[in-house]
């Protein structure tokens, strides 16, 4: 018999998509189940996507924080995600014509999954390949046993030859229709199972973290030695629409690489110390920071990230120990008596690196390993069960998060993470102000009305807030009692509204007689500046 090949009919293309889709489902819910066996940042989508993070611009992700805040992450998973889903489509339809290409195409992926795992600074081994590699197996076996549904042909009921017989066996024939009750059978019962699979190991996932939230639970945390001093009453303002004083833990912002959120159980944590100048290694337990003698602060911290008049700062009450305290236990000195190191690197339990001053963390300001946050344990999302909290410096070089690790290095002989994407080494929090209300582009209604906000130069302490409407003359507006010169100070300003548009801008004078500069700056390297300005129609 003459050979006739005939091209798919589009059911089975369509039909073909639809298996490439069960397939990356299968491959994404065995995998899943894996890493509940492993652990879960080895799942691809999570090891994928933090390798994502570290090879992005550093301009890109500033513009991810931006316009998504701190739902960034939650858009690179789905953006993976659906990339992944175009892709097993495509997969799927090639399947049609080409099975094991199609087959080979989920494995190809799986590769790029593990190698993306197993290069990750917290990746514990080629266990973390695991979870890519067996969900990548598991999806091309699928999308090879439904693409061979659509593609069986039928044995011609006299066929002429032997010959001829094996030809007819071999190509694919739209007339002589698919198997298809095999292709129903066989894409529901992997729908089934895949889904059991991605359930079960989402539960044993979420279960990995339940020792922690036991320890946290069970964290009692005792009476600072050193308590926040009384927080004088007019600290708070009581305006609607301006910035509380103290900011909610549910509230405060949450900048950082961490695509799942560590779960440390206190009970196995521990710090060590080492590096350069150290005389006297140390190791520390988290009992044994509560049993030494804490302190407790008030502290406004505040993200590079920010963007002038931006929502990346907060202000709360810490309680820790002083870390300058630690260093010295350890023989470390400071480079202006002598010290041999000047960078301090703190390392995340999630493989980050931040690189610190040590001279900042060794003046006499209120650095510390913090333990609780608001009266309570910190939270997961903010560091459970330890973090760095410097007063005056920018996040990303002080603020580690389920820090592990703390080695005295130079900055001439060590990059962190942000410093090797274009950061700066040095980031001390520029003197800004926010106008809090009203909201851009309101309409408010003319007459009497309050323009107020918040403003913040923190270990310098703010001085002065002044409020220009239009081009008119700067006005000084009423600060709030000031807590300490670590915390951001409220501000106020009464105003006659007039109809009409109108621009208010802001800006602060620290403690040192410096200015708020109105020079605009981007956020790289060392954090914006700028006045901040916000335009109301009033009717």
């Amino acid at each position: 018999m003459k050979d006739q090949r005939v091209r798919p009919a589009w059911p089975r293309l369509a039909l073909g998509a639809l298996s490439g889709a069960l397939a990356g489902f299968a491959a994404l819910a065995v995998a899943e189940l894996v890493a509940a066996a492993a652990r879960p940042q080895s799942s691809p989508v999570i090891a994928v996507g933090g390798a994502s993070i570290d090879t992005t611009p550093a301009a890109v992700k500033d513009w991810a924080i931006r316009h998504f805040g701190t739902n960034d992450k939650l858009v690179l998973q789905l953006g993976i995600l659906a990339v992944l889903t175009v892709l097993a489509l495509a997969l799927g339809v090639l399947a049609v014509r080409f099975r094991r290409v199609g087959a080979a195409g989920i494995l190809f992926f799986g590769i790029v999954g593990a190698a993306a795992a197993v290069s990750r600074p917290d990746s514990t081994g080629l266990t973390d390949a695991l979870p890519s590699v067996w969900g990548a197996v598991a999806g091309a076996l699928l999308l090879y046993v439904l693409a061979g549904r659509l593609t069986t042909v039928r044995r011609p009921a006299t066929p002429a030859s032997d010959q001829e017989t094996e030809e007819t066996e071999a190509v694919p024939s739209a007339s002589r229709g698919w198997d298809r009750r095999g292709f129903v059978v066989a894409a529901a019962s992997a729908a089934a199972v895949s889904a059991s699979a991605g359930t079960v190991g989402r539960s044993l996932n979420a279960s990995r973290g339940q020792d922690a939230s036991a320890s946290r639970k069970r964290v009692l945390l005792p009476s600072p030695a050193s308590p926040a001093p009384s927080m004088p009453r007019r600290a708070g303002l009581r305006i609607p629409g301006i910035s509380p004083f103290v900011t909610p833990n549910n509230d405060f912002y949450r900048i950082d690489t961490a695509l799942v959120v560590p779960r440390v159980d206190a009970t196995a944590w521990q710090l060590r110390i080492h590096g350069k100048g150290v005389r006297h290694p140390g190791v520390y337990y988290f009992d044994d920071l509560l049993r030494r003698g804490l302190i407790e602060r008030d502290i406004t911290l505040t993200c590079v990230s920010n963007e002038v008049g931006g929502p990346y700062a907060g202000n709360a009450r810490f309680i820790g120990v002083r870390l300058a305290d630690l260093l010295a236990e350890c023989g470390v000195e400071p480079p202006s008596r002598g010290g041999a190191a000047d960078q301090l690197v703190s390392r995340s339990v999630d493989g980050m690196t931040i690189g610190t001053p040590v001279e900042d963390v060794m003046d006499g300001r209120d650095a510390m390993l913090a333990v609780g946050m608001n009266g309570e344990p910190l939270p997961f999302d903010h560091g459970f069960p330890v973090r760095m909290v410097v007063p005056g410096l920018y996040g990303f070089v002080s603020a580690c998060k389920w820090i592990k690790d703390i080695e005295l290095t130079t900055f001439d002989s060590y990059d962190p993470y942000w410093v090797k994407r274009g950061w700066a080494r040095k980031a001390p929090i520029k003197t800004s102000s926010r106008i809090d209300t009203p909201k851009p582009f309101a309409r408010p209604t003319a007459g009497p009305m309050m323009i107020a906000g918040v403003a913040w130069a923190q270990h310098r302490g703010i001085d002065k807030v002044e409020v220009r409407i239009d081009d008119g003359p700067w006005q000084e507006a009423d600060l709030a009692a000031e807590d300490t010169r670590d915390t951001w100070r409220q501000w106020s300003l009464p105003w006659q509204a007039t109809k009409g548009g109108h621009t208010l801008t802001v800006r602060a004078t620290d403690r040192t007689g410096a200015v708020q500069t109105d020079q605009r700056t981007r956020t790289i390297p060392d954090g914006a500046s700028g006045w901040h300005s916000v335009v109301v129609a009033v009717g």
